[in-house]
């Protein structure tokens, strides 16, 4: 999977995308990325310039629709070489929908994601009606850039593409996959400040174990995220209690006449 980055700030991207999983991930060939500075597709030759005042007036500055198009048409018609496709192209923005692992899936089955990271007082309109497929936020809170965002969203793509988690069953089971939050978990040793490993756990009952996660999941949702946890119980119903089995009436013995 491939990840293509238009932000002011390249350097940036690369520091946070090239560590640990996703650089071991980069190294392995599964997934690539590439952060392609903005500023070098503007027509302003001396000084890169990229903004300029809002019409109508107000503060700040905002990003002109010239140099994000011809870095993105770049970007383009690098993937067409490739794929012959148009790629999905993500405005990083408070105002669109709420990224969540739903999204992550989704967007994880693409080839090529283009992410936009805006600054200042945002961006030309017209450019992002032109290219954006997606807008997305992480929250309802404003950066001073999309660089963060991007990058949060990249990572939680990116550890669901197959072959970046050392064990793919991490991502099965972890919060979120099923709207539950996820079980707790412990690890050696046994007893710690007093506090000792569940039981159900050192039982080596596997069956017992995959009950008690999804118990402990289920209250853990209950109690911390009940808006998980309503969504978990429209899709999964509680069962009917089973009716008990009427028992059979002993037959009368046959009477020998």
């Amino acid at each position: 999977m491939n990840f293509h980055i238009m932000t002011l700030f390249p350097e940036m991207i690369e520091q946070i995308l090239s560590t640990s999983i996703l650089g071991r991930a980069i190294d392995k060939g599964h997934i690539s990325f590439e952060a392609v500075n903005i500023r070098d597709y503007s027509n302003d030759n001396k000084h890169h310039k990229v903004d300029d005042y809002t019409y109508g007036g107000g503060a700040g500055m905002l990003m002109q629709a010239q140099p994000i198009y011809d870095c993105y048409k770049a970007i383009e018609a690098g993937i067409k070489e490739k794929t012959d496709t148009t790629p999905r192209v993500i405005y990083v923005t408070p105002q669109g929908k709420v990224f969540d692992q739903k999204i992550a899936q989704e967007l994880s089955k693409e080839e090529d994601l283009v992410f936009l990271c805006g600054h200042y007082e945002g961006v030309d309109e017209r450019v992002l009606e032109e290219i954006v497929t997606d807008y997305i936020s992480i929250g309802d809170y404003v950066l001073t850039g999309g660089e963060l965002p991007a990058t949060v969203m990249i990572d939680a793509i990116a550890r669901l593409v197959p072959g970046v988690l050392n064990n793919d069953e991490s991502a099965m089971t972890e919060s979120f996959s099923n709207n539950l939050l996820e079980y707790p978990q412990y690890s050696r040793p046994e007893e710690w400040m007093g506090k000792k490993v569940p039981p159900i756990l050192l039982s080596g009952d596997h069956k017992k174990v995959d009950e008690w996660r999804l118990e402990q999941a289920i209250i853990r949702t209950k109690e911390r995220r009940p808006d998980l946890y309503e969504k978990y119980i429209e899709e999964n119903p509680p069962k009917p209690p089973k009716k008990p089995r009427r028992k059979k009436k002993n037959p009368e013995p046959e009477q020998n006449i």
